[in-house]
This record gives structure tokens, C-alpha cells and sequence, in this order.
């Protein structure tokens, strides 16, 4: 089990009992060889996938450390403990965590300092103490969280609309994923082959190089694996070779297994993919309010 920021901290402050400098690679290496990550835990990201867990928790577990003036950085990229930080290692503590940082007037002043220019929210740095997840984490998460929320909504107003709102809907999201040119030109066809369970066609690319064949329908219920059957029977006498069945539920597991064993090719998205690929590439949707997270640029500062 991956460790939170703050279980690192303790661990993290003693492997530099050596008083030797380290870098941010050598000590994630120590920490995960620490708490015997598997190989799984230890390329497991967060739900961004734009870092992975143990790094962040052991970046967040150095900022506090540091903040606490436990640790230095002696130049780019590299850590030294402090004199003070020996000091608390001596003290032989059970735990290092934010509840015992506030003991320290640095790391206190420093979170004062923190409340006061975040005034506007009176709780903000004081329920973390026993917060197991980095501001990344938090943010990712309540992202996560979010963006489900948002997919259920999208499922539930789709079934509200009519079958042809809705086919028209899976053209626009095509096109936004870059099939099928101009929506003028894929309108042509949706809704007017009308035969062998196809609803519509739509080119596979702005020049019609090739022609993807569409069923959209909205169920409640698990689509019956009949429908796909037929779907691709329809498929096979048009000589076509690809096919998206599009649905607002899910399919059987057989169905899965029946689109792979057979040719032309057909992708099956239900529901939540629906809604997920609609959030992706902004159809039906508006950006309510939007965060922009920055870092420092460690190449801007190269030759200081």
C-alpha cells in the first residue's frame, strides 16, 4: 500500500541521517524500497496520469520538511537535512507529521502566514492534519469526482431528447473527434440509409477516404446482443468494413466477445464512454470555471 505524504515524512527525514545530499529520484527509491512498493504501486498514477503517486507524496512530504526548516536545498535540486533537522531525528519521534510540525515556530509562522492570505476561507489549513492526500491529489480527485457527477447528468439529459437529437449528437461528437468533415456534409447521410439497423454513415476522414457505418440508439436496459447481430449483418451486406454501435446504456459481455471474433470491424460505446468522450472533446457541455496549476520552469533558472 502506497504511503501517504505524511507517514513519508518521518521515513524521509531519517534517510538523511547520513548527512549526505540526495536527490529527488534516489530518495522516492528509498521510500518505495522502505514501505516494499510492488512494481504496480509504484508506477500508479494519479487520476490525471500527469504524475505518479509516490512521487507526488514524497515531493509534498519534502516541501513541508523544508518549510518546517528541517531540510535545505544547497543548490538545485538537491536536499541536505539541517542542523535542526538532526536535532528532531534525535529526539527519536514515533511520527513526523503536520500535527507535530506546528510544534515548530517556523513551520507554524509559515502556515499562519498561509491562513491569513487565504482568509476568504476560514477553514482552509485547518483540517489537513489528518489529510492523507497531497493538493494534487485533492484536486485530482474532487476532479474525478466531478467529472463523474457531470457524466451522469449528460446520460440522463440524453435520454430525455429525441432519436433524432441524439443521432445528430453522435455526428457532432464524431466530428469533433475528427471524422467525417463538416457536420453539412456528414448531416447528408444520418438517419437516410434507414435500413439493416444503420442509422447513418459518416467518412472516416475529411477526404472520404473510407465510410464508418453508425447505429445510435438510446436504451435503458442492457443492449441485447441481437442488436449487435444484426448490426453487423447489415454490415457484411454493404461490404463495409468498420462500424461504431453507439448506445446511452451497456452491453453483455458476449457482445464484447462477438465484435472481436468477426469481421468488419465494429467498436461498441455505451453510456459512460458516451459521456466521457463528450466531456473530452466539449460537446454538450460548458466550461463552468477553470484552475491553471503552475510550476516553477527549472529551465528558465539553468544558468543562474
Amino acid at each position: 500500500m502506497i504511503p501517504d505524504f505524511q507517514t513519508i515524512m518521518l521515513p524521509l527525514l531519517e534517510a538523511f541521517s547520513d548527512k549526505q545530499e540526495y536527490k529527488k529520484p534516489a530518495l522516492v527509491e528509498i521510500i518505495a524500497n522502505k514501505f516494499k512498493l510492488t512494481k504496480e504501486e509504484r508506477l500508479a498514477m494519479l487520476p490525471s496520469e500527469k504524475d505518479y503517486i509516490i512521487w507526488n507524496r514524497v515531493g509534498w512530504a519534502m516541501v513541508y520538511l523544508k518549510k518546517a526548516g528541517l531540510l535545505e536545498t544547497p543548490k538545485r535540486g538537491s536536499y541536505l537535512i539541517t542542523k535542526q533537522g538532526l536535532e528532531i531525528l534525535n529526539l527519536k519521534p514515533q511520527r513526523i507529521d503536520i500535527k507535530f510540525l506546528e510544534n515548530i515556530p517556523k513551520f507554524k509562522q509559515w502556515r499562519e502566514d498561509y491562513k491569513k492570505d487565504n482568509s476568504t476561507d476560514k477553514n482552509i489549513g485547518e483540517n489537513d492534519i489528518e489529510m492523507s492526500k497531497t493538493p494534487e491529489e485533492l484536486l485530482d480527485y474532487s476532479y474525478t469526482q466531478l467529472k463523474g457527477e457531470l457524466a451522469t447528468e449528460l446520460i440522463e439529459k440524453i435520454k430525455e431528447c429525441s432519436p433524432n437529437f441524439f443521432e445528430h449528437l453522435v455526428v457532432d461528437l464524431l466530428i469533433k473527434m475528427g471524422y467525417g468533415g463538416s457536420r453539412k456534409e456528414a448531416g447528408k447521410v444520418i438517419g437516410k440509409s434507414g435500413d439493416g439497423g444503420i442509422d447513418g454513415i459518416i467518412n472516416e476522414d475529411k477526404l472520404g477516404l473510407d465510410t464508418i457505418y453508425i447505429q445510435a440508439k438510446k436504451w435503458e436496459k442492457t443492449v441485447p446482443i441481437t442488436q449487435i447481430r444484426d448490426f453487423a449483418g447489415s454490415l457484411l451486406s454493404k461490404k463495409a468494413k468498420k462500424g461504431i454501435f453507439i448506445s446511452t446504456s451497456d452491453y453483455p459481455k458476449g457482445a464484447y466477445d462477438f465484435v472481436i471474433s468477426i469481421e468488419p470491424k465494429i467498436i461498441l460505446i455505451n453510456g459512460k464512454e458516451l459521456a466521457e468522450l463528450m466531456i473530452e472533446y466539449g460537446v454538450g457541455i460548458a466550461t463552468k470555471m477553470s484552475y491553471e496549476v503552475k510550476k516553477i520552469d527549472s529551465d528558465y533558472f539553468e544558468n543562474e
